[in-house]
């Protein structure tokens, strides 16, 4: 599975901030997650406290535990610090 189809949207509100994390590709789902305050670094691989997912998923656990677990390791990733911009530059110029 490849990560770069997920997304992470971060909203602040006040009763703090929510994390969304969105399959942008088929299948298309979306899940709330709150960081895991237990964890070693204070965020893990997220609490899961909603997932949204099209009628189409209906009966398929197989499948949604993949993009669940994908989804979990994307969000867990996207707090990282980021790479260099010479490693992430297409072009040399």
């Amino acid at each position: 599975m490849n990560l770069s189809d997920f997304l992470r949207v971060e909203r602040e509100g006040s009763d703090g901030s929510r994390h969304y994390v969105v399959h942008t590709h088929d299948p298309t789902f979306t899940m709330e997650l709150t960081p895991d305050s237990s964890a070693p670094d204070r965020i893990g691989r997220g609490v899961i406290k909603r997932v949204l997912v099209p009628n189409s998923w209906a009966g398929d656990y197989t499948q949604y535990s993949k993009f669940i677990g994908a989804a979990q390791d994307f969000f867990a990733k996207s707090f990282a610090e980021p790479a260099p911009k010479g490693e992430t530059r297409r072009f040399q110029a």
